[in-house]
C-alpha cells in the first residue's frame, strides 16, 4: 500500500437505515480513482454506530462496488469476542485486511491489549491493521512486543498525530510492519517527512484528486507544493471540522451532499452540521471547484 487509502462514508437514509445504493454508487466512483486501499466502515465510515450484521454489509457492497479495482479494508473494534466476529464476517464478504480499532475499555493492561489484538488477528488468515487514536497509546517497545505476539499484524495507522514519537517507534520497528499516516489529511505534511508509506484520507469522499496530489506531493518531499494545497484547501476545511466534537464525520458528508453525492446524515451521538456551517462550508466547496468539478452553489442542498 502506497499513496491514498480512501475512506468511504457510510450513507444512511433520512431515518438513519443504511442506504447501501448510495453506498455502491459513491464507491463505485471512488474506486475509479488509484488508491491503494478503501476502507469499509472505518472510523469515518461510523463503524461504532453500526452492527455487526451492518458492518458485514457494508464490506460486502464495497467489495462488490469496488469490483476488485483495489483491495478492501475492514473495520472492527468493541471487545475481543466482538472484535473477531466481525473480522470473520468482514473476511466472508471479501475484505483482504482487517482495520482494528481500539478496545472498548480505556484503561486496559497492555497484557489483556495484546490479548484483543491477538484475538482479532487470529479470527482470519488475513493481515491485520492496528489503529493507534484516542486511548490505544504505545511505546515503540510495546508496537515491537505486539508485532512479535500477534504474526498477522502487518500495519500500523498512527492517529495520535506525534511525529516525533512515531518516527522513533518507525526506526525501531523497522520494515516489520508497513507505515501509515491515519489521524488526518491536516496531518500529510508530517507524516511524509518521517517516512509513511501511505495516508487514509477523508477527503478521498469529496476530491480524491486533491488526496492524491496531498500524496504525491508528500512521497516526492515537495513541501513547498504541499504547502500550497494545504493553505489553499486542507487547512480551511479541517478548520471547519475542528467547531463541534465529532464534526470530522458530519462535516465530510455535508460536504458530499453539498457536491451532489448521497451521504445522508450521521448517527448519534454524533450531530449533523448546524445551518452555518453548512453555508460556510458550501463557499468552501466552491473554492474547491477546481479539484471536483462541481460548483456547490448550484448543486442540492445539505443535510441539516
Amino acid at each position: 500500500m502506497r499513496g491514498v487509502l480512501g475512506f468511504p462514508v457510510t450513507p444512511f437514509r433520512k431515518d438513519c437505515a443504511l442506504d447501501l445504493d448510495a453506498l455502491a454508487r459513491n464507491v463505485d466512483e471512488m474506486a475509479s480513482y488509484p488508491f491503494c486501499a478503501l476502507v469499509a466502515a472505518g472510523g469515518t465510515g461510523e463503524v461504532y454506530s453500526l452492527t455487526p450484521e451492518e458492518v458485514e454489509q457494508v464490506v460486502r457492497i464495497t467489495v462488490e462496488a469496488a469490483r476488485g479495482r483495489m483491495p478492501v479494508v475492514a473495520g472492527t473494534g468493541y471487545s475481543a469476542a466482538m472484535g473477531a466476529d466481525i473480522a470473520r464476517r468482514a473476511a466472508k464478504a471479501g475484505a483482504e485486511c482487517i482495520l482494528a480499532l481500539p478496545p472498548y475499555y480505556s484503561n486496559a493492561p497492555f497484557e489483556g491489549v495484546i490479548d484483543y489484538y491477538h484475538a482479532i488477528g487470529s479470527a482470519t488468515e488475513l493481515p491485520l491493521m492496528v489503529y493507534s487514536r484516542d486511548w490505544a497509546v504505545f511505546t515503540p517497545g510495546m508496537v515491537a512486543r505486539l508485532a512479535d505476539k500477534v504474526p498477522s499484524l502487518a500495519f500500523w495507522k498512527d492517529g495520535q498525530g506525534d511525529a516525533r514519537k512515531y518516527q522513533r517507534i518507525m526506526h525501531a520497528v523497522g520494515d516489520r510492519l508497513a507505515w501509515l499516516g491515519g489521524l488526518g489529511d491536516d496531518c500529510v505534511p508530517a507524516y511524509f517527512a518521517v517516512g509513511v508509506q501511505a495516508y487514509t484520507s477523508s477527503i478521498s469522499n469529496i476530491a480524491p484528486r486533491l488526496s492524491l496530489a496531498l500524496a504525491d506531493a508528500g512521497m516526492s518531499r515537495d513541501f513547498d507544493r504541499l504547502d500550497v494545497l494545504m493553505q489553499k484547501y486542507v487547512h480551511p476545511l479541517y478548520a471547519l471540522r475542528d467547531r463541534v466534537k465529532g464534526y470530522e464525520v458530519a462535516v465530510m458528508k455535508a460536504a458530499m451532499e453539498i457536491l451532489g453525492m448521497p451521504a445522508g446524515p450521521v448517527r448519534p451521538p454524533l450531530v449533523n452540521c448546524a445551518a452555518q456551517d453548512i453555508a460556510d462550508l458550501r463557499a468552501l466547496m466552491d473554492v474547491y471547484a477546481d479539484m471536483t468539478g462541481v460548483a456547490a452553489h448550484s448543486s442540492s442542498a445539505a443535510i441539516s
